[in-house]
């Protein structure tokens, strides 16, 4: 695992980006009473668009990432809950900061469901900051920053 290469996926990983998100966030359903957003999300679209990131042959981890004016921002990460500990989510944020960086772009935002309280211990180990937690519809979102020096 250790070894393998990110890369921009191709419109032939798009089933398997389907796979890796729906059984990364499909636990969390029942958690926050709604589907995920990254469940219900284009995954075609954002092959196409250039914005996936993945891990894997076959695929096993992933990050849909969105390069904005002033940051990139990280739309999804997910790792296939078959490779947990390997180290594979360490390995996509670390991709996350060098693309920002790469693309100019000063620092990286994101944002987790509020009851999603594993991401609040994971986030802020990696540089990550609250910024602030907001309501967006269903979606009860701590917002984060991470400021890329």
């Amino acid at each position: 695992m250790g070894n393998e290469v990110i890369r921009l996926a191709r419109a032939v990983d798009t089933a398997r980006v389907r796979t890796v998100t729906d059984a990364a966030y499909h636990p969390y359903i029942e958690r926050i009473g709604v589907v995920p957003q990254p469940m219900e999300a284009d995954h075609a679209a954002n092959v196409a668009a250039g914005r996936v990131f993945v891990l894997g042959e076959p695929v096993t981890g992933l990050v849909v990432v969105e390069p904005r004016e002033d940051h990139l921002f990280l739309d999804s990460i997910a790792v296939h809950p078959d490779a947990h500990g390997t180290g594979a989510g360490r390995r996509l944020l670390v991709f996350v900061d060098s693309h920002a960086r790469a693309l100019g772009l000063p620092e990286v935002r994101l944002y987790t469901n509020a009851l999603m309280w594993e991401n609040q211990r994971i986030y802020p180990r990696f540089g990550y900051e609250v910024v602030e937690r907001r309501v967006d519809g269903p979606y009860d979102r701590l917002h984060y920053r991470k400021r890329l020096v």
